[in-house]
């Protein structure tokens, strides 16, 4: 599980995390996971479903610079800076 959260004053607060599953599978490892955010004051007044969104977002982000970080670059692929192409791999987000 990774969490963390956050106060902003009279802004409010976020609370958010990621519960991370690792399962050994033909011969590597696939990691899913699951995120959720919570908010509270004037940041819920945002609107807690685009909020939820971006962390879902960045938790993406992350799980997919990781990915890179640990199987390189697809095949074909320079480092260029840029988001890498679409790749199969061992990673994706549940659908829960």
């Amino acid at each position: 599980k990774i969490s963390g959260e956050g106060k902003g004053g009279a802004a409010g607060f976020a609370k958010g995390e990621a519960d991370v599953k690792l399962v050994a599978k033909d011969g590597g490892t696939e990691l899913s996971y699951d995120v959720e955010a919570k908010v509270g004051g004037k940041l819920a007044q945002l609107g807690s479903r685009i909020i939820d969104g971006f962390a879902k977002k960045m938790a993406d982000q992350f799980f997919s610079n990781l990915q890179q970080t640990l199987e390189g670059p697809a095949d074909g692929e320079a480092d260029t800076g840029e988001e890498p192409a679409e790749k199969k791999g061992w990673f994706g987000r549940s659908k829960t």
